[in-house]
Protein backbone atom coordinates (compact mmCIF):
# COMPACT_ATOMS: atom_id res chain seq x y z
CA UNK A 1 0.00 0.00 0.00
CA UNK A 2 1.05 3.42 -1.21
CA UNK A 3 0.52 6.91 -0.12
CA UNK A 4 -1.42 8.71 -3.30
CA UNK A 5 0.45 11.83 -4.61
CA UNK A 6 -2.11 14.77 -4.94
CA UNK A 7 -3.11 17.89 -5.43
CA UNK A 8 -4.80 20.61 -3.26
CA UNK A 9 -6.80 24.17 -3.61
CA UNK A 10 -8.69 26.25 -1.03
CA UNK A 11 -8.42 26.96 2.72
CA UNK A 12 -5.37 26.88 4.24
CA UNK A 13 -4.12 23.52 5.91
CA UNK A 14 -5.57 23.41 9.57
CA UNK A 15 -8.13 26.27 8.65
CA UNK A 16 -10.73 24.24 6.72
CA UNK A 17 -14.01 23.85 7.98
CA UNK A 18 -15.01 21.65 4.80
CA UNK A 19 -13.35 18.94 2.47
CA UNK A 20 -13.90 17.94 -0.64
CA UNK A 21 -12.23 14.79 -2.16
CA UNK A 22 -12.16 14.74 -5.88
CA UNK A 23 -12.26 11.32 -7.22
CA UNK A 24 -10.66 11.05 -10.93
CA UNK A 25 -11.84 8.34 -13.47
CA UNK A 26 -10.11 5.99 -15.59
CA UNK A 27 -7.18 7.38 -17.26
CA UNK A 28 -7.33 10.60 -15.93
CA UNK A 29 -5.43 12.31 -12.52
CA UNK A 30 -6.19 14.19 -9.82
CA UNK A 31 -5.71 17.42 -11.47
CA UNK A 32 -8.54 16.82 -14.17
CA UNK A 33 -10.81 17.44 -11.36
CA UNK A 34 -8.96 19.63 -9.31
CA UNK A 35 -10.25 23.02 -11.62
CA UNK A 36 -14.00 22.06 -9.86
CA UNK A 37 -12.39 23.95 -6.80
CA UNK A 38 -12.62 27.23 -8.91
CA UNK A 39 -16.29 27.39 -9.57
CA UNK A 40 -17.44 25.17 -6.21
CA UNK A 41 -15.20 26.97 -3.98
CA UNK A 42 -17.10 30.37 -4.35
CA UNK A 43 -19.90 28.80 -2.95
CA UNK A 44 -18.11 26.96 -0.24
CA UNK A 45 -16.70 29.33 2.01
CA UNK A 46 -13.71 27.64 4.44
CA UNK A 47 -13.45 24.45 2.16
CA UNK A 48 -10.33 22.85 0.88
CA UNK A 49 -10.42 20.53 -2.27
CA UNK A 50 -7.52 17.49 -2.32
CA UNK A 51 -7.51 15.34 -5.76
CA UNK A 52 -5.46 12.49 -5.19
CA UNK A 53 -4.10 10.51 -8.50
CA UNK A 54 -5.02 6.93 -8.60
CA UNK A 55 -2.25 4.50 -7.45
CA UNK A 56 -1.89 2.53 -10.71
CA UNK A 57 -0.49 4.16 -14.59
CA UNK A 58 -3.31 3.60 -16.92
CA UNK A 59 -2.99 0.61 -18.83
CA UNK A 60 -5.30 2.13 -21.41
CA UNK A 61 -3.95 5.96 -21.25
CA UNK A 62 -0.17 5.71 -20.09
CA UNK A 63 -0.11 9.59 -19.55
CA UNK A 64 -3.45 8.68 -16.97
CA UNK A 65 -3.95 7.00 -13.84
CA UNK A 66 -6.35 4.17 -12.92
CA UNK A 67 -7.52 2.84 -9.96
CA UNK A 68 -8.46 -0.77 -11.33
CA UNK A 69 -8.11 -2.34 -14.78
CA UNK A 70 -11.07 -2.36 -16.91
CA UNK A 71 -10.77 -5.58 -18.94
CA UNK A 72 -13.28 -4.47 -21.50
CA UNK A 73 -11.56 -1.18 -22.16
CA UNK A 74 -7.58 -2.33 -21.55
CA UNK A 75 -7.85 -6.44 -22.10
CA UNK A 76 -7.25 -7.24 -18.73
CA UNK A 77 -8.06 -9.91 -16.45
CA UNK A 78 -11.52 -10.01 -13.96
CA UNK A 79 -9.02 -11.16 -11.65
CA UNK A 80 -6.70 -8.23 -11.97
CA UNK A 81 -9.53 -6.30 -11.87
CA UNK A 82 -10.74 -7.33 -8.54
CA UNK A 83 -7.01 -7.49 -7.16
CA UNK A 84 -6.85 -3.86 -8.15
CA UNK A 85 -9.53 -2.53 -7.15
CA UNK A 86 -9.01 -4.06 -3.51
CA UNK A 87 -5.56 -3.10 -3.56
CA UNK A 88 -6.96 0.57 -4.76
CA UNK A 89 -9.82 0.45 -2.15
CA UNK A 90 -7.30 0.46 0.97
CA UNK A 91 -5.21 3.34 -0.61
CA UNK A 92 -7.70 5.47 -1.03
CA UNK A 93 -8.97 4.62 2.35
CA UNK A 94 -5.83 5.65 3.94
CA UNK A 95 -5.52 8.70 2.15
CA UNK A 96 -9.26 9.60 2.84
CA UNK A 97 -7.73 9.34 6.50
CA UNK A 98 -4.86 11.17 6.21
CA UNK A 99 -6.34 13.90 4.98
CA UNK A 100 -9.38 14.55 6.89
CA UNK A 101 -6.45 14.35 9.50
CA UNK A 102 -3.82 16.65 8.35
CA UNK A 103 -6.75 19.16 7.42
CA UNK A 104 -8.29 18.78 11.14
CA UNK A 105 -11.77 18.16 9.67
CA UNK A 106 -14.41 15.32 10.57
CA UNK A 107 -15.91 12.65 8.51
CA UNK A 108 -19.19 14.77 9.19
CA UNK A 109 -17.00 17.58 7.22
CA UNK A 110 -16.34 15.60 4.49
CA UNK A 111 -17.75 14.86 0.62
CA UNK A 112 -16.19 12.32 -1.42
CA UNK A 113 -16.86 13.33 -5.07
CA UNK A 114 -16.51 11.29 -7.78
CA UNK A 115 -16.49 10.98 -11.82
CA UNK A 116 -16.93 7.67 -13.50
CA UNK A 117 -14.61 5.13 -11.79
CA UNK A 118 -13.89 7.65 -8.86
CA UNK A 119 -17.77 7.39 -8.63
CA UNK A 120 -17.24 3.63 -8.96
CA UNK A 121 -14.99 3.77 -5.74
CA UNK A 122 -16.68 6.53 -3.77
CA UNK A 123 -19.96 4.74 -3.48
CA UNK A 124 -17.89 1.51 -2.59
CA UNK A 125 -15.86 2.62 -0.44
CA UNK A 126 -18.04 5.29 1.71
CA UNK A 127 -20.66 2.66 2.98
CA UNK A 128 -18.00 0.30 4.50
CA UNK A 129 -16.49 3.15 6.22
CA UNK A 130 -17.00 2.90 10.08
CA UNK A 131 -18.17 6.54 10.37
CA UNK A 132 -20.23 8.42 7.86
CA UNK A 133 -19.16 11.15 5.75
CA UNK A 134 -21.37 13.83 5.15
CA UNK A 135 -21.94 12.96 1.23
CA UNK A 136 -21.02 11.39 -1.67
CA UNK A 137 -21.81 13.04 -5.12
CA UNK A 138 -21.72 10.29 -8.35
CA UNK A 139 -21.46 11.71 -11.95
CA UNK A 140 -21.34 9.49 -14.43
CA UNK A 141 -20.28 6.11 -12.53
CA UNK A 142 -21.57 2.89 -11.44
CA UNK A 143 -22.74 0.72 -8.57
CA UNK A 144 -20.19 -1.98 -8.53
CA UNK A 145 -21.13 -5.61 -7.05
CA UNK A 146 -24.84 -4.04 -5.92
CA UNK A 147 -25.76 -7.39 -4.57
CA UNK A 148 -23.45 -7.25 -1.74
CA UNK A 149 -24.40 -3.87 -0.70
CA UNK A 150 -26.78 -4.68 1.67
CA UNK A 151 -24.75 -6.98 3.67
CA UNK A 152 -21.53 -4.86 3.43
CA UNK A 153 -23.37 -1.31 4.85
CA UNK A 154 -21.64 -0.19 7.58
CA UNK A 155 -22.52 3.61 7.26
CA UNK A 156 -25.26 5.39 5.15
CA UNK A 157 -24.38 8.99 3.92
CA UNK A 158 -26.97 10.80 1.63
CA UNK A 159 -25.79 10.38 -2.10
CA UNK A 160 -26.28 12.18 -5.32
CA UNK A 161 -26.14 10.31 -8.61
CA UNK A 162 -25.90 12.49 -11.75
CA UNK A 163 -25.30 11.25 -15.05
CA UNK A 164 -25.97 12.31 -18.66
CA UNK A 165 -28.52 11.19 -20.90
CA UNK A 166 -26.10 10.42 -24.16
CA UNK A 167 -23.57 9.34 -22.18
CA UNK A 168 -22.18 6.40 -24.50
CA UNK A 169 -19.20 5.45 -21.69
CA UNK A 170 -21.37 4.02 -18.45
CA UNK A 171 -25.21 3.82 -19.69
CA UNK A 172 -27.55 6.11 -18.46
CA UNK A 173 -29.46 2.88 -17.14
CA UNK A 174 -25.97 2.47 -14.22
CA UNK A 175 -28.19 5.65 -12.28
CA UNK A 176 -31.37 3.68 -11.43
CA UNK A 177 -29.84 1.08 -11.23
CA UNK A 178 -27.42 2.25 -8.30
CA UNK A 179 -29.90 4.80 -6.97
CA UNK A 180 -32.23 1.51 -6.57
CA UNK A 181 -29.83 -0.99 -4.98
CA UNK A 182 -28.92 1.98 -2.47
CA UNK A 183 -32.54 2.93 -1.66
CA UNK A 184 -33.46 -0.36 -0.62
CA UNK A 185 -30.50 -0.85 1.29
CA UNK A 186 -31.57 2.28 3.03
CA UNK A 187 -29.70 5.52 1.74
CA UNK A 188 -31.33 8.65 0.34
CA UNK A 189 -30.82 9.23 -2.27
CA UNK A 190 -31.19 11.66 -4.76
CA UNK A 191 -30.69 11.71 -8.66
CA UNK A 192 -30.40 14.15 -11.82
CA UNK A 193 -30.26 13.74 -15.51
CA UNK A 194 -28.21 16.12 -17.64
CA UNK A 195 -29.77 16.58 -20.87
CA UNK A 196 -27.89 15.98 -23.95
CA UNK A 197 -24.65 15.57 -22.10
CA UNK A 198 -22.26 12.61 -22.91
CA UNK A 199 -19.94 11.32 -20.38
CA UNK A 200 -18.79 14.23 -18.52
CA UNK A 201 -19.63 17.18 -16.43
CA UNK A 202 -22.46 19.41 -17.22
CA UNK A 203 -23.28 23.00 -15.58
CA UNK A 204 -26.61 21.74 -14.47
CA UNK A 205 -25.12 18.79 -12.98
CA UNK A 206 -22.39 21.24 -10.72
CA UNK A 207 -24.86 23.37 -10.01
CA UNK A 208 -27.38 20.20 -8.21
CA UNK A 209 -24.03 19.27 -6.56
CA UNK A 210 -23.14 22.51 -5.42
CA UNK A 211 -26.60 22.44 -4.07
CA UNK A 212 -26.08 19.33 -2.34
CA UNK A 213 -22.99 19.88 -0.60
CA UNK A 214 -23.82 23.17 0.36
CA UNK A 215 -26.60 21.49 2.41
CA UNK A 216 -25.19 18.68 3.97
CA UNK A 217 -22.21 20.42 4.41
CA UNK A 218 -24.57 22.60 6.60
CA UNK A 219 -23.40 26.16 4.67
CA UNK A 220 -26.02 29.02 4.96
CA UNK A 221 -26.87 31.30 2.21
Amino acid sequence: MGELQSGRRGAAQGMAKHLVILVHGYGADGNDLLGLADPLGEHLPDTVFVAPNAPNKCSGNPFGFEWFPIPWLDGSSEEAARTGMAAAVDDLNAFIDKTMADEGVTAAQTILLGFSQGTMMSLHIAPRRAVPVAGIVGFSGRLLEPETLADAVVSRPPVLLIHGDQDDMVPIASLPEAADALSAAGFEVYTHISKGMAHGIAPDGLGVALQFMREKLGIKA
